[in-house]
């Protein structure tokens, strides 16, 4: 076989659908996850240059037997702890994973000569925003563990960059989402509500303005910069330029589900319900635009709808598949 692509996390929401569209465009891709999941198998099913292997970055030995047998041509790296509450009630868990698995995917990088790294960051690096509109230049301060964790991680990648010549690039993103998306975050809380024909209304956080990217531009921007031949710098920013607020996600959502009963009122969005959120905004694009190509294909009212096309075929498919059980 070929040498291929690792995808890490390749089980998961972001990495298995940067697993389908490598495979989609004839890329042989070795998915790494602590356990292969059913839509994983079925893909490698459909694709036999989709290579499964089952791995726990935390341990050097697993991580040295998968360079050492499929010998991967450059690493994009999706696993990860996600999420700022998730991170906060297992921080010695979220740093081992997040960062120590990191340290230990860029060690074997080094001794088996795979030098690119294309590493999916996040907004959350920054922590505090001063401005509408930031630059990947933007001071980064992250003011919750998980944000610091993936910017130990960024930290890490340049430094092996600069002693061994790996290039670390990294996909700082920001709210992705989408169809299937694991988490009952926002967006999707309005819209389950909405389908379910149940009201949803949030006592804070409406007012909240933040970058929101679908699935599918995010895939393409880590394809584009996993494409280019030279990078002139180490980050990009892969969302839309644009921050409409939580309050607008209700609204469009509600426009596009007739009969939906949404709200958000103003104040504080607080993660999990517990822990506030930074100060956000967009993120400026026009870098990934000038050295990628990046553009993104959807605004938040055409992701929120493809994602609710998504959701009724979904429901509509289970609803099939129970009137067939005896």
């Amino acid at each position: 076989m070929a040498q291929g692509i690792l995808v890490t996390g390749a089980s998961g929401w972001l990495g298995s659908a940067i697993v389908e569209a490598l495979l989609a465009r004839g890329d042989p891709v070795i998915g790494l996850d602590l356990r292969s999941s059913t839509s994983s198998l079925a893909l490698a099913q459909r694709y036999p240059s989709l290579s499964l292997v089952e791995a726990d970055l935390g341990e050097w030995g697993q991580v040295v037997d998968v360079f050492q047998s499929w010998q991967p041509r450059a690493v994009i790296h999706t696993a990860a702890i996600v999420g700022v509450a998730p991170a906060a009630d297992i921080p010695i868990k979220a740093l081992r994973v997040n960062t120590e698995g990191s340290i230990n995917l860029l060690e074997a990088m080094r001794l088996n000569g795979t030098r690119r790294l294309i590493y999916v960051s996040t907004e959350e690096t920054y922590g505090d925003f001063t401005a509408p509109v930031i630059t990947e230049d933007h001071p980064q301060r992250p003011n919750s563990v998980y944000g610091l964790t993936k910017l130990a991680t960024e930290h890490y990648g340049r430094i092996y960059a600069a002693r061994y010549g790996l290039e670390c690039i990294n996909i700082r993103t920001c709210w992705v989402y989408g169809p299937d998306l694991p988490r009952a975050r926002v967006p999707k809380i309005f819209i389950d509500a909405a389908l379910d024909g149940t009201p949803c209304h949030l006592s804070e956080g409406g007012d909240l303005a933040v970058d929101q990217v679908y699935i599918t531009d995010t895939v393409a921007g880590v394809l584009l910069a996993l494409d280019k031949d030279h990078h002139a710098f180490d980050a990009y920013h892969i969302a839309t330029g644009q921050a409409p607020t939580i309050a607008d996600a209700a609204r469009i959502v509600s426009e596009l589900i007739p009969g939906a009963d949404l709200s958000a009122a103003p104040g504080l969005y607080r993660h999990g319900g517990r822990f506030p959120t930074a100060m956000k905004g967009a993120l400026d694009i026009s870098r990934a635009h000038r050295e990628l190509g990046y553009t993104p294909q959807y605004d938040l009212q055409s992701g929120l709808a493809q994602t609710i096309l998504a959701a009724r075929r979904q429901r509509t498919a289970h609803k099939g598949e129970n009137t067939q059980k005896p």
